[in-house]
Protein backbone atom coordinates (compact mmCIF):
# COMPACT_ATOMS: atom_id res chain seq x y z
CA UNK A 1 0.00 0.00 0.00
CA UNK A 2 1.24 3.73 -0.95
CA UNK A 3 0.19 5.95 1.94
CA UNK A 4 0.68 10.02 1.53
CA UNK A 5 0.98 11.84 3.90
CA UNK A 6 0.63 16.04 4.47
CA UNK A 7 2.91 17.43 7.07
CA UNK A 8 3.45 20.36 9.00
CA UNK A 9 6.73 21.19 10.94
CA UNK A 10 8.75 23.93 12.85
CA UNK A 11 12.22 23.06 11.21
CA UNK A 12 14.41 24.81 14.39
CA UNK A 13 15.38 21.85 15.84
CA UNK A 14 16.13 19.88 13.00
CA UNK A 15 18.98 19.12 10.83
CA UNK A 16 16.42 19.60 7.72
CA UNK A 17 14.26 17.00 5.98
CA UNK A 18 16.31 14.44 4.37
CA UNK A 19 18.15 11.31 6.68
CA UNK A 20 21.28 11.89 8.36
CA UNK A 21 22.93 9.35 10.61
CA UNK A 22 23.52 11.02 14.16
CA UNK A 23 21.18 14.21 13.84
CA UNK A 24 17.81 14.60 13.84
CA UNK A 25 15.70 15.25 10.90
CA UNK A 26 11.94 15.39 9.83
CA UNK A 27 12.39 12.65 7.44
CA UNK A 28 14.09 10.25 10.16
CA UNK A 29 11.61 11.26 12.58
CA UNK A 30 8.68 10.06 10.70
CA UNK A 31 10.64 6.90 9.26
CA UNK A 32 11.12 6.28 13.59
CA UNK A 33 7.52 6.85 13.97
CA UNK A 34 6.16 4.21 11.61
CA UNK A 35 8.68 1.49 12.49
CA UNK A 36 7.22 2.14 16.52
CA UNK A 37 3.76 2.03 14.61
CA UNK A 38 4.15 -0.79 12.32
CA UNK A 39 7.58 -2.66 13.52
CA UNK A 40 8.83 -2.01 10.17
CA UNK A 41 11.61 -0.24 8.46
CA UNK A 42 10.38 1.75 5.89
CA UNK A 43 11.52 5.20 3.43
CA UNK A 44 9.61 8.00 3.91
CA UNK A 45 9.98 10.40 0.59
CA UNK A 46 9.61 13.97 0.69
CA UNK A 47 7.88 16.37 -1.59
CA UNK A 48 11.13 18.78 -0.69
CA UNK A 49 14.13 18.03 0.62
CA UNK A 50 14.13 21.29 3.26
CA UNK A 51 17.20 22.30 4.46
CA UNK A 52 18.01 22.75 8.32
CA UNK A 53 15.75 25.51 10.27
CA UNK A 54 13.20 25.52 7.25
CA UNK A 55 9.77 24.92 8.48
CA UNK A 56 6.75 23.73 5.86
CA UNK A 57 3.15 24.88 6.34
CA UNK A 58 2.23 22.06 3.70
CA UNK A 59 4.51 19.05 3.20
CA UNK A 60 3.73 15.69 1.13
CA UNK A 61 6.01 12.96 1.59
CA UNK A 62 4.53 8.28 1.08
CA UNK A 63 5.56 5.48 1.67
CA UNK A 64 4.99 2.37 0.54
CA UNK A 65 4.36 -0.73 3.47
CA UNK A 66 2.44 -3.73 3.63
CA UNK A 67 0.10 -3.22 6.46
CA UNK A 68 -3.58 -4.04 7.98
CA UNK A 69 -3.42 -0.28 9.82
CA UNK A 70 -6.19 1.82 7.89
CA UNK A 71 -4.42 4.55 5.90
CA UNK A 72 -6.70 6.98 7.50
CA UNK A 73 -5.31 5.90 10.72
CA UNK A 74 -1.47 6.82 10.18
CA UNK A 75 -2.25 10.39 11.17
CA UNK A 76 -2.97 9.78 14.77
CA UNK A 77 -0.82 6.66 14.87
CA UNK A 78 2.48 8.93 13.94
CA UNK A 79 1.41 11.90 15.97
CA UNK A 80 1.63 9.86 19.13
CA UNK A 81 5.00 9.31 18.67
CA UNK A 82 6.15 12.51 16.72
CA UNK A 83 7.88 15.30 18.70
CA UNK A 84 5.05 18.64 18.90
CA UNK A 85 7.22 20.54 16.38
CA UNK A 86 6.11 17.78 13.48
CA UNK A 87 2.48 17.21 12.87
CA UNK A 88 0.71 14.87 10.25
CA UNK A 89 -2.45 16.67 9.40
CA UNK A 90 -3.51 13.75 6.77
CA UNK A 91 -3.40 10.50 6.16
CA UNK A 92 -4.48 8.52 2.82
CA UNK A 93 -3.93 6.02 0.40
CA UNK A 94 -2.76 6.47 -3.09
CA UNK A 95 -1.98 4.93 -6.31
CA UNK A 96 0.85 2.78 -6.23
CA UNK A 97 2.63 5.00 -8.83
CA UNK A 98 2.59 8.05 -6.84
CA UNK A 99 5.91 10.04 -6.01
CA UNK A 100 5.93 12.00 -3.56
CA UNK A 101 9.04 14.15 -4.98
CA UNK A 102 8.85 12.77 -8.82
CA UNK A 103 4.89 13.31 -9.55
CA UNK A 104 5.20 16.62 -7.97
CA UNK A 105 4.83 19.43 -10.88
CA UNK A 106 5.61 22.73 -8.75
CA UNK A 107 6.37 23.87 -5.05
CA UNK A 108 5.68 27.11 -3.27
CA UNK A 109 8.07 28.80 -0.86
CA UNK A 110 7.56 31.88 0.97
CA UNK A 111 10.37 34.01 2.64
CA UNK A 112 9.10 36.34 5.26
CA UNK A 113 11.92 39.22 6.41
CA UNK A 114 10.91 42.04 8.47
CA UNK A 115 12.64 45.72 9.05
CA UNK A 116 11.47 45.78 13.10
CA UNK A 117 12.32 43.66 15.80
CA UNK A 118 10.39 41.08 17.33
CA UNK A 119 10.42 39.37 20.71
CA UNK A 120 8.16 36.53 19.92
CA UNK A 121 8.31 36.14 16.13
CA UNK A 122 12.10 36.45 15.38
CA UNK A 123 12.92 32.54 15.09
CA UNK A 124 10.21 32.48 12.25
CA UNK A 125 12.03 35.69 10.06
CA UNK A 126 14.63 37.36 9.08
CA UNK A 127 15.17 41.03 10.71
CA UNK A 128 16.77 43.13 8.68
CA UNK A 129 18.48 46.49 9.99
CA UNK A 130 16.97 49.07 7.24
CA UNK A 131 14.40 49.82 5.39
CA UNK A 132 13.56 47.98 1.81
CA UNK A 133 12.10 49.69 -1.26
CA UNK A 134 9.30 47.53 -2.23
CA UNK A 135 9.40 48.54 -6.27
CA UNK A 136 13.04 47.73 -6.32
CA UNK A 137 12.18 43.95 -5.09
CA UNK A 138 9.01 43.72 -7.28
CA UNK A 139 11.62 44.63 -10.72
CA UNK A 140 14.23 42.24 -9.03
CA UNK A 141 11.83 38.93 -8.71
CA UNK A 142 10.64 40.17 -12.09
CA UNK A 143 13.93 39.23 -13.81
CA UNK A 144 13.53 35.72 -12.43
CA UNK A 145 10.32 34.95 -13.79
CA UNK A 146 10.70 32.21 -16.44
CA UNK A 147 13.32 29.19 -17.51
CA UNK A 148 17.01 30.16 -16.17
CA UNK A 149 20.18 28.59 -14.86
CA UNK A 150 20.34 29.69 -11.38
CA UNK A 151 23.62 27.90 -11.01
CA UNK A 152 24.61 31.25 -9.30
CA UNK A 153 22.19 30.86 -6.46
CA UNK A 154 23.00 27.23 -5.37
CA UNK A 155 25.81 25.73 -3.47
CA UNK A 156 29.55 24.58 -5.68
CA UNK A 157 28.88 21.20 -3.71
CA UNK A 158 25.05 20.77 -4.72
CA UNK A 159 24.77 21.87 -8.53
CA UNK A 160 23.42 19.30 -10.66
CA UNK A 161 24.73 18.48 -14.27
CA UNK A 162 22.23 20.79 -14.98
CA UNK A 163 21.03 23.64 -13.08
CA UNK A 164 17.99 25.11 -14.83
CA UNK A 165 14.45 25.66 -13.27
CA UNK A 166 11.25 27.18 -14.05
CA UNK A 167 9.86 29.93 -12.18
CA UNK A 168 6.22 30.25 -12.74
CA UNK A 169 5.34 32.94 -9.94
CA UNK A 170 7.69 35.29 -7.72
CA UNK A 171 6.77 38.36 -5.88
CA UNK A 172 6.99 40.70 -3.02
CA UNK A 173 4.01 42.03 -0.96
CA UNK A 174 4.61 44.09 2.14
CA UNK A 175 2.10 43.81 5.19
CA UNK A 176 3.62 46.74 7.34
CA UNK A 177 7.28 46.01 8.32
CA UNK A 178 7.04 42.69 7.11
CA UNK A 179 8.55 42.06 3.55
CA UNK A 180 7.05 38.64 2.06
CA UNK A 181 8.39 36.90 -0.84
CA UNK A 182 6.64 33.98 -2.66
CA UNK A 183 7.82 32.01 -5.34
CA UNK A 184 6.31 29.07 -7.59
CA UNK A 185 8.49 26.55 -9.49
CA UNK A 186 8.94 23.37 -10.87
CA UNK A 187 11.99 22.14 -9.20
CA UNK A 188 14.72 24.35 -6.35
CA UNK A 189 18.25 23.87 -6.22
CA UNK A 190 19.95 23.85 -2.45
CA UNK A 191 19.88 27.04 -1.11
CA UNK A 192 18.24 28.62 -4.23
CA UNK A 193 15.40 30.76 -2.18
CA UNK A 194 17.64 32.18 0.56
CA UNK A 195 20.70 32.57 -2.17
CA UNK A 196 17.59 35.06 -4.62
CA UNK A 197 16.36 36.54 -1.02
CA UNK A 198 19.93 37.75 0.28
CA UNK A 199 20.82 38.70 -3.32
CA UNK A 200 16.66 40.46 -3.74
CA UNK A 201 17.27 42.48 0.09
CA UNK A 202 20.70 44.18 -1.71
CA UNK A 203 18.76 45.66 -4.44
CA UNK A 204 15.76 46.35 -2.52
CA UNK A 205 18.27 48.92 -0.13
CA UNK A 206 17.32 52.78 -0.16
CA UNK A 207 20.82 53.96 -0.21
CA UNK A 208 24.04 51.60 -1.74
CA UNK A 209 21.88 49.19 -3.09
CA UNK A 210 22.72 46.33 -5.96
CA UNK A 211 21.59 47.60 -9.32
CA UNK A 212 19.09 45.45 -11.85
CA UNK A 213 21.99 44.67 -13.72
CA UNK A 214 24.32 43.79 -11.17
CA UNK A 215 21.75 41.28 -10.41
CA UNK A 216 21.10 40.37 -13.78
CA UNK A 217 25.01 39.53 -14.15
CA UNK A 218 25.18 37.70 -11.18
CA UNK A 219 22.53 35.78 -12.23
CA UNK A 220 24.00 34.87 -15.42
CA UNK A 221 27.65 34.63 -13.78
CA UNK A 222 26.75 30.92 -12.66
CA UNK A 223 28.85 32.34 -9.48
CA UNK A 224 27.54 31.53 -6.17
CA UNK A 225 30.79 33.28 -4.29
CA UNK A 226 29.60 36.69 -5.90
CA UNK A 227 26.48 35.47 -3.56
CA UNK A 228 27.77 37.58 -0.07
CA UNK A 229 25.06 37.31 1.46
CA UNK A 230 22.11 34.24 2.04
CA UNK A 231 19.60 34.84 4.31
CA UNK A 232 18.76 32.32 7.14
CA UNK A 233 16.68 29.81 6.94
CA UNK A 234 14.29 30.19 9.88
CA UNK A 235 12.05 32.81 7.63
CA UNK A 236 11.63 29.95 5.29
CA UNK A 237 8.48 28.33 4.52
CA UNK A 238 7.57 25.57 2.13
CA UNK A 239 4.18 26.61 2.01
CA UNK A 240 2.31 23.80 -0.79
CA UNK A 241 3.08 21.60 -3.76
CA UNK A 242 1.18 20.99 -7.05
CA UNK A 243 -0.12 17.31 -8.10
Amino acid sequence: MNIRLEIEYKGKEFAGWQFQPGLSTIQGEIEQAIKKTTGKDVAVIGAGRTDAGVHALHQVANFKIEHSLPPEKYKNALNYYLPRTILIKDSTAVDDSFHARRSALWRHYRYITDTSKSALHFEYRWEIAHALVLSRLHDAASIILGEHDFSAFCTVASQKEQNFCRIMNAQWQSDGSLFIFDIVANRFLHSMVRSLVGLMVEVGKPNDCLTLKEFGDIMSSGDHTRIKHVAPARGLYLVNVGY
